[in-house]
């Protein structure tokens, strides 16, 4: 099951998805190109199916007592992985960090990553991927606060 079976709504400035609930995770699955057909179950990429164009977001489900059976790095991407649900541990570079529900941790495109599970309880967690050094304004300088008085449909 890939993203081709999402529920999405798009408009003209927006795209939507219901990806149901984080629990049923496992039944997405993603093949590497690299993967030699090998599919890994629980993670779902969003780019396409909301037609993003500045960045990548996975929502993830790692098995109790599980890892990710290899070391990755980027050329050009930096992520940041925000960790929802359970606890495991996170390898970069040389440093070993616990990771549990509210642990947040930025990984600049030459860190050499891997994770694990190794808890009795699934681990859920979002991976947002995007180009390192492309963002020129600040969030406040950014946004645009609108005149229009907020008025919400009956």
């Amino acid at each position: 099951m890939g993203d081709a079976n999402l529920d999405v709504t798009q408009g003209t400035n927006f795209s939507g998805a219901q990806v149901g609930a984080l629990t049923g995770l496992h039944n997405y699955q993603f093949f590497h190109p690299l993967g030699k057909g090998r599919g890994f179950p629980g993670k779902l990429f969003l780019k396409e199916a909301l037609r993003m164009t500045s960045m990548e977001v996975s929502l993830n489900k790692l098995p109790a007592g599980q890892s990710v059976p290899f070391y990755h790095q980027h050329r050009k991407h930096e992520e940041l992985y925000i960790f929802l649900k359970g606890s495991g541990q996170f390898l970069i570079d040389d440093a070993l960090i616990d990771v549990r529900e509210g642990t947040v941790i930025r990984v600049a495109p030459e860190g050499v990553r891997t994770w694990r599970n190794h808890s009795q309880e699934d681990l859920y967690y979002i991976v947002i991927q995007a180009m390192a050094g492309s963002m020129h304004a600040n969030d406040i300088e950014d946004g645009i606060v609108r005149p229009e008085k907020v008025s919400w449909p009956a």
